[in-house]
Protein backbone atom coordinates (compact mmCIF):
# COMPACT_ATOMS: atom_id res chain seq x y z
CA UNK A 1 0.00 0.00 0.00
CA UNK A 2 1.54 3.62 -1.10
CA UNK A 3 2.00 5.90 1.75
CA UNK A 4 2.37 9.19 2.11
CA UNK A 5 6.05 8.92 3.65
CA UNK A 6 8.44 8.99 0.78
CA UNK A 7 5.88 7.88 -1.87
CA UNK A 8 6.67 4.50 -0.25
CA UNK A 9 4.27 1.42 -0.88
CA UNK A 10 3.54 0.39 3.02
CA UNK A 11 2.61 -3.49 2.97
CA UNK A 12 0.93 -5.02 6.17
CA UNK A 13 2.83 -6.85 7.96
CA UNK A 14 2.71 -9.83 10.62
CA UNK A 15 3.43 -10.97 13.64
CA UNK A 16 2.89 -10.63 16.72
CA UNK A 17 5.60 -11.23 19.77
CA UNK A 18 4.86 -10.58 22.94
CA UNK A 19 7.60 -10.13 26.06
CA UNK A 20 6.90 -9.18 29.56
CA UNK A 21 8.32 -6.78 32.70
CA UNK A 22 12.12 -6.88 31.51
CA UNK A 23 14.88 -4.35 31.63
CA UNK A 24 18.17 -3.24 31.51
CA UNK A 25 20.22 -1.87 29.07
CA UNK A 26 23.73 -2.80 28.01
CA UNK A 27 26.52 -0.59 27.98
CA UNK A 28 26.77 -0.60 24.05
CA UNK A 29 22.61 0.12 24.05
CA UNK A 30 21.79 -3.08 22.84
CA UNK A 31 18.26 -4.28 25.14
CA UNK A 32 19.11 -7.29 27.67
CA UNK A 33 15.97 -8.95 26.88
CA UNK A 34 14.95 -11.97 29.06
CA UNK A 35 13.02 -13.65 27.01
CA UNK A 36 9.76 -14.29 29.07
CA UNK A 37 8.25 -16.63 26.56
CA UNK A 38 10.85 -18.77 26.25
CA UNK A 39 10.80 -19.60 29.83
CA UNK A 40 7.24 -19.85 29.79
CA UNK A 41 6.04 -23.66 29.36
CA UNK A 42 2.35 -23.16 29.23
CA UNK A 43 1.16 -22.84 25.88
CA UNK A 44 -1.80 -20.94 25.42
CA UNK A 45 -4.35 -21.81 22.06
CA UNK A 46 -6.00 -18.22 22.49
CA UNK A 47 -6.35 -16.33 19.56
CA UNK A 48 -4.02 -12.78 19.48
CA UNK A 49 -4.17 -9.54 18.09
CA UNK A 50 -0.99 -7.10 17.76
CA UNK A 51 -1.33 -4.30 14.73
CA UNK A 52 1.98 -3.46 12.97
CA UNK A 53 4.24 -0.49 13.31
CA UNK A 54 6.06 1.01 10.65
CA UNK A 55 9.23 1.59 13.29
CA UNK A 56 10.62 4.22 10.46
CA UNK A 57 7.60 6.19 9.53
CA UNK A 58 8.12 10.06 10.24
CA UNK A 59 6.21 11.21 12.34
CA UNK A 60 7.34 8.40 14.83
CA UNK A 61 4.72 6.45 16.35
CA UNK A 62 4.88 6.06 20.33
CA UNK A 63 4.81 2.13 20.15
CA UNK A 64 5.58 2.38 23.35
CA UNK A 65 2.66 4.10 25.40
CA UNK A 66 0.11 2.04 23.86
CA UNK A 67 -3.06 3.89 23.39
CA UNK A 68 -5.26 0.80 24.21
CA UNK A 69 -5.38 -2.54 25.63
CA UNK A 70 -5.41 -4.11 22.92
CA UNK A 71 -2.44 -1.94 21.44
CA UNK A 72 0.06 -3.75 23.94
CA UNK A 73 1.72 -5.75 21.34
CA UNK A 74 3.05 -5.13 18.38
CA UNK A 75 4.18 -5.99 15.43
CA UNK A 76 7.45 -4.13 14.28
CA UNK A 77 8.41 -4.12 10.79
CA UNK A 78 10.06 -4.07 8.45
CA UNK A 79 13.46 -5.72 8.66
CA UNK A 80 14.93 -5.57 5.06
CA UNK A 81 18.31 -5.77 3.46
CA UNK A 82 21.26 -3.29 3.62
CA UNK A 83 21.73 -2.10 -0.10
CA UNK A 84 25.22 -2.00 0.78
CA UNK A 85 25.35 -5.18 2.12
CA UNK A 86 22.61 -7.67 1.18
CA UNK A 87 23.76 -10.06 4.36
CA UNK A 88 23.10 -6.80 6.57
CA UNK A 89 19.71 -6.64 8.58
CA UNK A 90 18.14 -2.85 8.71
CA UNK A 91 15.56 -1.19 9.40
CA UNK A 92 13.47 -0.19 6.01
CA UNK A 93 17.60 -0.02 4.64
CA UNK A 94 17.38 3.31 6.80
CA UNK A 95 18.90 2.22 9.72
CA UNK A 96 21.51 -0.57 11.05
CA UNK A 97 20.56 -2.49 14.26
CA UNK A 98 23.09 -0.43 16.07
CA UNK A 99 21.78 3.04 14.27
CA UNK A 100 18.09 2.15 15.06
CA UNK A 101 19.25 2.17 18.78
CA UNK A 102 20.70 5.33 18.41
CA UNK A 103 18.65 7.49 16.22
CA UNK A 104 15.42 5.72 17.29
CA UNK A 105 16.04 4.76 20.42
CA UNK A 106 14.04 1.76 19.31
CA UNK A 107 15.85 -0.77 21.91
CA UNK A 108 15.15 1.69 24.82
CA UNK A 109 11.40 2.32 23.73
CA UNK A 110 11.00 -1.62 23.41
CA UNK A 111 12.17 -2.16 26.71
CA UNK A 112 9.59 0.91 28.01
CA UNK A 113 6.86 -0.98 26.37
CA UNK A 114 8.19 -4.81 27.97
CA UNK A 115 7.60 -2.69 31.30
CA UNK A 116 4.47 -1.94 30.74
CA UNK A 117 3.32 -5.43 30.13
CA UNK A 118 3.55 -5.38 26.12
CA UNK A 119 5.94 -7.18 23.87
CA UNK A 120 7.14 -7.01 20.15
CA UNK A 121 6.76 -9.29 17.21
CA UNK A 122 9.54 -8.51 14.25
CA UNK A 123 7.98 -8.01 10.12
CA UNK A 124 10.97 -9.20 7.53
CA UNK A 125 10.47 -8.32 4.35
CA UNK A 126 7.52 -5.73 3.19
CA UNK A 127 7.05 -4.62 -0.30
CA UNK A 128 9.32 -1.49 -0.77
CA UNK A 129 13.03 -3.32 -0.24
CA UNK A 130 14.88 -6.87 -0.42
CA UNK A 131 13.73 -9.18 2.10
CA UNK A 132 17.19 -10.98 3.16
CA UNK A 133 16.99 -14.37 1.45
CA UNK A 134 16.53 -11.84 -2.11
CA UNK A 135 20.09 -10.64 -2.28
CA UNK A 136 21.52 -12.87 0.70
CA UNK A 137 22.92 -15.77 -1.43
CA UNK A 138 25.27 -16.84 0.91
CA UNK A 139 23.32 -19.60 3.05
CA UNK A 140 25.25 -19.40 6.49
CA UNK A 141 25.37 -15.41 6.41
CA UNK A 142 21.48 -15.45 5.74
CA UNK A 143 21.38 -17.42 8.47
CA UNK A 144 23.13 -15.44 10.56
CA UNK A 145 21.13 -12.66 9.74
CA UNK A 146 18.17 -13.76 10.78
CA UNK A 147 19.32 -15.33 14.01
CA UNK A 148 21.26 -12.07 14.89
CA UNK A 149 17.90 -9.72 14.97
CA UNK A 150 16.06 -12.39 16.40
CA UNK A 151 18.68 -12.70 19.72
CA UNK A 152 19.17 -9.14 19.65
CA UNK A 153 15.28 -8.54 20.50
CA UNK A 154 14.50 -11.54 21.95
CA UNK A 155 11.01 -12.29 20.26
CA UNK A 156 9.63 -15.85 19.87
CA UNK A 157 7.34 -15.13 16.98
CA UNK A 158 8.74 -13.29 13.76
CA UNK A 159 6.50 -12.01 10.49
CA UNK A 160 7.98 -12.89 6.89
CA UNK A 161 5.83 -10.17 4.81
CA UNK A 162 6.65 -11.44 1.66
CA UNK A 163 5.37 -9.73 -1.79
CA UNK A 164 6.22 -8.09 -4.90
CA UNK A 165 9.65 -9.00 -6.33
CA UNK A 166 10.44 -10.68 -3.30
CA UNK A 167 7.69 -13.20 -3.29
CA UNK A 168 7.94 -13.98 -7.21
CA UNK A 169 11.57 -14.77 -6.74
CA UNK A 170 11.83 -18.76 -5.93
CA UNK A 171 15.01 -19.81 -5.66
CA UNK A 172 15.15 -16.71 -2.57
CA UNK A 173 12.16 -18.34 -1.22
CA UNK A 174 13.64 -21.66 -1.35
CA UNK A 175 16.88 -19.91 0.83
CA UNK A 176 14.44 -18.30 3.09
CA UNK A 177 12.78 -21.52 3.59
CA UNK A 178 15.76 -23.43 4.58
CA UNK A 179 17.33 -20.66 6.72
CA UNK A 180 13.99 -20.51 8.82
CA UNK A 181 14.08 -24.21 9.19
CA UNK A 182 18.12 -24.41 10.26
CA UNK A 183 16.81 -21.14 12.71
CA UNK A 184 13.73 -23.08 13.85
CA UNK A 185 15.54 -26.23 14.70
CA UNK A 186 18.23 -24.48 16.49
CA UNK A 187 15.59 -22.69 18.95
CA UNK A 188 13.92 -25.78 19.79
CA UNK A 189 17.34 -27.43 20.01
CA UNK A 190 18.07 -25.13 22.75
CA UNK A 191 14.13 -25.66 24.24
CA UNK A 192 13.23 -22.23 22.84
CA UNK A 193 10.44 -21.08 20.62
CA UNK A 194 10.37 -19.44 17.32
CA UNK A 195 7.05 -19.14 15.89
CA UNK A 196 6.94 -18.37 12.09
CA UNK A 197 4.34 -16.62 10.86
CA UNK A 198 4.12 -15.67 6.50
CA UNK A 199 1.82 -12.62 5.59
CA UNK A 200 1.14 -12.93 1.45
CA UNK A 201 -1.42 -10.93 -0.27
CA UNK A 202 -4.84 -12.22 -0.84
CA UNK A 203 -7.28 -11.81 -3.05
CA UNK A 204 -11.00 -12.86 -2.69
CA UNK A 205 -9.65 -16.15 -4.43
CA UNK A 206 -7.73 -16.77 -1.44
CA UNK A 207 -3.87 -16.76 -1.93
CA UNK A 208 -2.11 -16.09 -5.28
CA UNK A 209 -0.36 -18.75 -6.84
CA UNK A 210 3.21 -17.30 -5.67
CA UNK A 211 1.52 -16.78 -2.35
CA UNK A 212 0.59 -20.72 -2.33
CA UNK A 213 4.49 -21.66 -3.68
CA UNK A 214 5.78 -19.99 -0.58
CA UNK A 215 3.74 -22.24 1.71
CA UNK A 216 4.71 -24.76 -0.09
CA UNK A 217 8.50 -24.13 0.69
CA UNK A 218 8.28 -23.74 4.04
CA UNK A 219 6.55 -26.66 4.37
CA UNK A 220 8.75 -28.76 2.35
CA UNK A 221 11.72 -27.51 4.29
CA UNK A 222 10.44 -28.40 7.48
CA UNK A 223 9.18 -25.38 8.90
CA UNK A 224 6.21 -25.66 11.59
CA UNK A 225 4.77 -22.20 10.21
CA UNK A 226 2.72 -20.98 13.39
CA UNK A 227 -0.14 -20.16 10.01
CA UNK A 228 -0.64 -17.98 7.50
CA UNK A 229 -1.60 -14.11 7.62
CA UNK A 230 -3.82 -12.73 4.35
CA UNK A 231 -3.58 -9.34 3.60
CA UNK A 232 -7.32 -8.36 3.37
CA UNK A 233 -6.60 -5.36 1.91
CA UNK A 234 -6.63 -3.96 -1.87
CA UNK A 235 -8.65 -6.62 -3.27
CA UNK A 236 -9.18 -4.96 -6.95
CA UNK A 237 -11.32 -6.42 -9.65
CA UNK A 238 -11.46 -9.92 -7.32
CA UNK A 239 -13.95 -7.96 -5.50
CA UNK A 240 -17.63 -7.83 -6.25
CA UNK A 241 -19.55 -5.57 -7.24
CA UNK A 242 -21.48 -4.31 -4.15
CA UNK A 243 -19.55 -6.16 -2.28
CA UNK A 244 -18.24 -4.90 1.45
CA UNK A 245 -14.83 -4.62 2.30
CA UNK A 246 -15.85 -7.16 5.28
CA UNK A 247 -17.67 -9.37 3.13
CA UNK A 248 -14.75 -9.47 0.44
CA UNK A 249 -12.10 -9.91 3.72
CA UNK A 250 -14.30 -13.05 4.68
CA UNK A 251 -13.93 -14.74 1.27
CA UNK A 252 -11.01 -14.32 0.97
CA UNK A 253 -10.29 -15.86 4.15
CA UNK A 254 -12.10 -18.51 3.86
CA UNK A 255 -10.32 -19.74 0.55
CA UNK A 256 -6.84 -18.97 2.45
CA UNK A 257 -8.72 -21.54 4.82
CA UNK A 258 -9.28 -24.22 2.01
CA UNK A 259 -5.81 -23.84 0.59
CA UNK A 260 -3.87 -23.97 3.42
CA UNK A 261 -5.95 -27.47 4.60
CA UNK A 262 -5.12 -28.40 0.62
CA UNK A 263 -1.09 -27.67 1.15
CA UNK A 264 -0.95 -29.34 4.89
CA UNK A 265 -2.80 -32.47 3.05
CA UNK A 266 -0.28 -32.37 0.34
CA UNK A 267 2.48 -32.20 3.15
CA UNK A 268 1.16 -35.58 4.39
CA UNK A 269 -0.03 -33.50 7.66
CA UNK A 270 -3.81 -33.85 8.34
CA UNK A 271 -5.17 -31.05 10.37
CA UNK A 272 -8.88 -30.91 11.40
CA UNK A 273 -10.75 -27.51 10.31
CA UNK A 274 -10.56 -25.76 13.92
CA UNK A 275 -7.11 -26.03 13.88
CA UNK A 276 -6.38 -24.65 10.57
CA UNK A 277 -8.68 -21.71 11.37
CA UNK A 278 -5.77 -20.97 14.32
CA UNK A 279 -3.66 -21.11 11.59
CA UNK A 280 -5.28 -18.37 10.06
CA UNK A 281 -4.49 -14.52 10.46
CA UNK A 282 -6.14 -11.51 9.14
CA UNK A 283 -4.80 -8.01 7.99
CA UNK A 284 -7.13 -5.51 6.77
CA UNK A 285 -5.80 -1.91 5.84
CA UNK A 286 -7.71 0.27 8.02
CA UNK A 287 -9.63 3.16 5.90
CA UNK A 288 -8.91 3.84 2.82
CA UNK A 289 -6.93 1.73 1.11
CA UNK A 290 -4.60 1.90 -1.85
CA UNK A 291 -7.58 1.24 -4.37
CA UNK A 292 -9.26 4.68 -4.10
CA UNK A 293 -12.87 3.11 -4.34
CA UNK A 294 -12.00 0.19 -1.12
CA UNK A 295 -12.22 2.04 2.31
CA UNK A 296 -12.10 -0.92 5.05
CA UNK A 297 -14.66 1.09 7.64
CA UNK A 298 -15.45 0.99 10.87
CA UNK A 299 -18.53 -1.29 10.54
CA UNK A 300 -16.17 -3.41 8.38
CA UNK A 301 -13.78 -3.95 11.38
CA UNK A 302 -17.07 -4.68 13.39
CA UNK A 303 -18.20 -7.32 10.81
CA UNK A 304 -15.15 -8.95 10.38
CA UNK A 305 -13.90 -9.10 13.84
CA UNK A 306 -17.50 -10.86 14.92
CA UNK A 307 -16.86 -13.59 11.97
CA UNK A 308 -13.03 -14.07 12.92
CA UNK A 309 -14.47 -15.03 16.81
CA UNK A 310 -17.02 -17.45 15.78
CA UNK A 311 -14.55 -18.96 13.33
CA UNK A 312 -11.85 -19.19 15.57
CA UNK A 313 -8.69 -17.16 13.87
CA UNK A 314 -5.53 -17.80 15.32
CA UNK A 315 -4.58 -13.79 14.80
CA UNK A 316 -5.88 -10.58 14.12
CA UNK A 317 -3.49 -7.41 12.94
CA UNK A 318 -3.86 -4.40 11.48
CA UNK A 319 -1.83 -2.12 9.18
CA UNK A 320 -1.33 0.01 10.94
CA UNK A 321 -1.58 1.45 13.66
CA UNK A 322 0.71 4.30 12.81
CA UNK A 323 -2.55 5.02 10.75
CA UNK A 324 -5.33 4.49 13.43
CA UNK A 325 -6.76 7.61 14.21
CA UNK A 326 -8.56 10.34 12.05
CA UNK A 327 -6.27 12.48 9.73
CA UNK A 328 -6.60 16.28 10.89
CA UNK A 329 -7.47 19.57 9.11
CA UNK A 330 -4.69 20.30 6.94
CA UNK A 331 -4.96 16.82 5.05
CA UNK A 332 -7.08 17.65 2.69
CA UNK A 333 -6.98 14.64 -0.18
CA UNK A 334 -8.25 11.79 2.19
CA UNK A 335 -8.21 9.21 -1.02
CA UNK A 336 -4.42 9.51 -0.60
CA UNK A 337 -3.09 6.97 1.68
CA UNK A 338 -0.78 8.41 4.48
CA UNK A 339 0.91 6.38 7.05
CA UNK A 340 0.04 9.11 9.96
CA UNK A 341 -3.56 8.54 9.85
CA UNK A 342 -6.40 6.76 7.95
CA UNK A 343 -8.37 8.53 5.96
CA UNK A 344 -11.77 8.54 7.46
CA UNK A 345 -13.38 10.28 10.63
CA UNK A 346 -13.18 7.62 13.40
CA UNK A 347 -14.17 10.26 15.86
CA UNK A 348 -12.86 8.49 19.64
CA UNK A 349 -13.27 5.00 18.00
CA UNK A 350 -10.00 3.04 17.07
CA UNK A 351 -9.84 0.05 14.92
CA UNK A 352 -7.45 -1.61 17.50
CA UNK A 353 -10.04 -2.10 19.51
CA UNK A 354 -12.90 -2.91 17.40
CA UNK A 355 -10.04 -5.62 15.63
CA UNK A 356 -8.85 -6.83 18.95
CA UNK A 357 -12.41 -7.59 21.29
CA UNK A 358 -12.19 -11.27 21.45
CA UNK A 359 -8.37 -11.92 20.80
CA UNK A 360 -7.32 -12.17 24.32
CA UNK A 361 -4.40 -14.26 24.10
CA UNK A 362 -0.53 -12.92 23.71
CA UNK A 363 1.81 -14.19 20.72
CA UNK A 364 4.24 -15.35 23.19
CA UNK A 365 2.31 -18.05 24.62
CA UNK A 366 1.11 -19.58 21.75
CA UNK A 367 5.30 -19.31 20.11
CA UNK A 368 5.41 -22.74 21.71
CA UNK A 369 2.91 -24.67 19.94
CA UNK A 370 3.97 -27.47 17.92
CA UNK A 371 1.80 -28.36 14.59
CA UNK A 372 1.28 -32.27 14.86
CA UNK A 373 -0.89 -34.38 12.65
CA UNK A 374 -4.57 -35.31 13.41
CA UNK A 375 -6.05 -38.15 11.79
CA UNK A 376 -9.22 -39.00 11.33
CA UNK A 377 -10.95 -42.05 11.31
CA UNK A 378 -11.80 -42.92 8.18
CA UNK A 379 -15.54 -44.58 9.20
CA UNK A 380 -16.12 -41.19 10.16
CA UNK A 381 -16.88 -40.37 6.17
CA UNK A 382 -18.33 -43.27 5.06
CA UNK A 383 -21.64 -41.74 3.42
CA UNK A 384 -25.05 -43.73 4.32
CA UNK A 385 -27.59 -43.11 1.42
CA UNK A 386 -30.29 -43.35 4.68
CA UNK A 387 -29.01 -39.98 6.25
CA UNK A 388 -27.93 -38.15 2.83
CA UNK A 389 -30.43 -35.34 1.91
CA UNK A 390 -28.73 -36.04 -1.48
CA UNK A 391 -27.60 -38.96 -3.40
CA UNK A 392 -24.12 -39.55 -3.17
CA UNK A 393 -21.36 -39.06 -5.44
CA UNK A 394 -20.87 -41.86 -8.42
CA UNK A 395 -17.65 -41.76 -10.61
CA UNK A 396 -19.63 -43.72 -13.09
CA UNK A 397 -22.36 -40.44 -12.84
CA UNK A 398 -22.35 -37.47 -14.81
CA UNK A 399 -23.97 -34.23 -13.04
CA UNK A 400 -25.45 -31.30 -14.38
CA UNK A 401 -25.10 -27.64 -13.53
CA UNK A 402 -26.58 -27.15 -9.73
CA UNK A 403 -26.55 -30.60 -9.13
CA UNK A 404 -25.80 -31.60 -5.08
CA UNK A 405 -24.31 -35.03 -3.99
CA UNK A 406 -22.98 -36.31 -0.72
CA UNK A 407 -19.39 -37.05 -0.64
CA UNK A 408 -17.43 -37.85 2.89
CA UNK A 409 -20.10 -36.64 4.87
CA UNK A 410 -20.49 -33.30 2.74
CA UNK A 411 -22.94 -31.78 -0.22
CA UNK A 412 -21.44 -30.54 -2.38
CA UNK A 413 -22.84 -28.76 -5.77
CA UNK A 414 -21.44 -29.14 -9.43
CA UNK A 415 -20.71 -25.58 -10.82
CA UNK A 416 -20.73 -27.01 -14.72
CA UNK A 417 -21.35 -30.26 -16.28
CA UNK A 418 -19.14 -32.96 -14.61
CA UNK A 419 -18.23 -36.51 -14.25
CA UNK A 420 -15.51 -38.42 -12.47
CA UNK A 421 -14.46 -35.50 -10.62
CA UNK A 422 -13.83 -35.85 -7.06
CA UNK A 423 -16.20 -33.41 -5.41
CA UNK A 424 -12.83 -33.15 -2.39
CA UNK A 425 -9.74 -33.13 -5.01
CA UNK A 426 -6.97 -31.24 -3.07
CA UNK A 427 -6.45 -28.35 -5.69
CA UNK A 428 -5.29 -24.84 -4.48
CA UNK A 429 -7.66 -22.82 -6.59
CA UNK A 430 -11.27 -22.97 -6.71
CA UNK A 431 -11.12 -22.72 -10.68
CA UNK A 432 -9.91 -25.89 -10.60
CA UNK A 433 -12.37 -27.75 -9.02
CA UNK A 434 -16.06 -28.02 -10.85
CA UNK A 435 -17.28 -28.46 -6.87
CA UNK A 436 -18.65 -26.27 -4.60
CA UNK A 437 -18.40 -27.27 -0.76
CA UNK A 438 -21.67 -26.48 0.33
CA UNK A 439 -21.17 -27.69 4.01
CA UNK A 440 -21.60 -30.62 6.11
CA UNK A 441 -24.32 -33.51 6.41
CA UNK A 442 -26.45 -32.43 9.54
CA UNK A 443 -27.20 -35.00 12.14
CA UNK A 444 -30.87 -36.72 11.67
CA UNK A 445 -31.17 -35.54 8.00
CA UNK A 446 -32.92 -37.46 5.40
CA UNK A 447 -33.23 -38.14 2.25
CA UNK A 448 -34.89 -35.02 0.31
CA UNK A 449 -38.17 -36.47 -1.29
CA UNK A 450 -38.49 -35.26 -4.82
CA UNK A 451 -41.60 -32.91 -4.39
CA UNK A 452 -45.05 -35.20 -6.41
CA UNK A 453 -47.85 -33.94 -8.82
CA UNK A 454 -51.00 -35.51 -8.76
CA UNK A 455 -52.20 -38.34 -10.76
CA UNK A 456 -53.56 -36.56 -14.12
CA UNK A 457 -51.67 -33.54 -14.06
CA UNK A 458 -49.47 -35.23 -16.61
CA UNK A 459 -49.78 -38.26 -18.75
CA UNK A 460 -47.96 -41.72 -17.63
CA UNK A 461 -44.73 -41.72 -19.20
CA UNK A 462 -45.19 -44.84 -22.01
CA UNK A 463 -42.07 -46.34 -23.19
CA UNK A 464 -43.66 -47.19 -26.24
CA UNK A 465 -44.60 -43.40 -26.95
CA UNK A 466 -42.50 -40.64 -28.85
CA UNK A 467 -42.41 -37.16 -27.46
CA UNK A 468 -41.61 -34.00 -28.62
CA UNK A 469 -39.32 -31.96 -27.03
CA UNK A 470 -41.04 -29.60 -24.37
CA UNK A 471 -43.40 -32.34 -23.19
CA UNK A 472 -44.43 -33.17 -19.67
CA UNK A 473 -44.80 -36.41 -18.61
CA UNK A 474 -44.96 -38.29 -14.64
CA UNK A 475 -42.75 -40.71 -14.10
CA UNK A 476 -43.66 -42.72 -10.30
CA UNK A 477 -45.61 -39.01 -9.60
CA UNK A 478 -42.14 -36.79 -10.65
CA UNK A 479 -43.27 -34.50 -13.36
CA UNK A 480 -40.37 -34.48 -16.44
CA UNK A 481 -39.55 -32.20 -19.31
CA UNK A 482 -38.29 -33.91 -22.46
CA UNK A 483 -35.11 -31.95 -23.51
CA UNK A 484 -35.90 -33.32 -27.19
CA UNK A 485 -37.29 -35.56 -29.16
CA UNK A 486 -37.39 -39.30 -27.86
CA UNK A 487 -39.28 -42.46 -27.38
CA UNK A 488 -38.50 -45.48 -24.88
CA UNK A 489 -35.89 -43.21 -23.21
CA UNK A 490 -36.83 -44.17 -19.31
CA UNK A 491 -36.93 -40.68 -17.07
CA UNK A 492 -35.39 -42.96 -14.68
CA UNK A 493 -31.70 -42.95 -16.79
CA UNK A 494 -31.84 -39.00 -15.51
CA UNK A 495 -30.36 -39.75 -11.68
CA UNK A 496 -27.42 -41.59 -13.25
CA UNK A 497 -26.79 -39.76 -16.41
CA UNK A 498 -28.46 -36.61 -16.26
CA UNK A 499 -26.56 -35.04 -19.32
CA UNK A 500 -27.16 -38.04 -21.87
CA UNK A 501 -31.26 -38.39 -20.47
CA UNK A 502 -33.64 -36.74 -22.88
CA UNK A 503 -35.51 -35.79 -19.20
CA UNK A 504 -35.28 -33.29 -16.57
CA UNK A 505 -36.85 -33.40 -13.73
CA UNK A 506 -39.09 -30.26 -13.07
CA UNK A 507 -37.44 -28.05 -10.12
CA UNK A 508 -39.01 -27.72 -6.66
CA UNK A 509 -40.37 -24.25 -7.04
CA UNK A 510 -42.10 -24.97 -10.64
CA UNK A 511 -43.68 -27.95 -9.41
CA UNK A 512 -45.39 -25.85 -6.27
CA UNK A 513 -46.66 -23.12 -8.48
CA UNK A 514 -47.84 -25.92 -10.89
CA UNK A 515 -49.46 -27.60 -7.30
CA UNK A 516 -50.87 -23.96 -6.53
CA UNK A 517 -52.73 -23.38 -9.89
CA UNK A 518 -53.94 -26.53 -9.41
CA UNK A 519 -53.55 -27.10 -13.57
CA UNK A 520 -50.28 -27.56 -15.34
CA UNK A 521 -48.76 -25.62 -17.47
CA UNK A 522 -49.06 -25.70 -21.36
Amino acid sequence: MTTAHEGRRLSPLRVTLATLLLGGLVAAGVVSVQAWASAQVTTSEDPWFAGYVDATATPAFAFENPATEESQDVVLSFIVASSDDGCEPTWGNAYGLDEAAESLDLDRRIARLEQRGGGIAVSFGGLTNDELSTVCTDDDALLKAYRSVIERYDVTTIDLDIEGDDLADERGGERRAEAIAALQKERRDADEHLAVWLTLPAATFGLTEEGTTAVQQMLDAGVDIAGVNAMTMNFGESREKGETMAEASIRSLTQTHRQLGVLYELSGTELSDATLWRKIGATPMLGQNDVKTEVFGLDDARELNTWAVKKGLGRMSVWSLNRDVSCGPNYVDLTRVSDACSGIEQGEERFAKLLGDGFDGRAMLSAGRVTTSEPTDPSDYVDDPATSPYTIWDEESSYLKGTKVVWHRNVYEAKWWTKGELPDDPVLNEWETPWTLIGPVLAGEKPIEMPTLALGTYPEWEGMSAYEKGTRVLFEGIPYEAKWWNTGESPEAYSSDPDSSPWVPLTADEIAEIAEAGAPTP
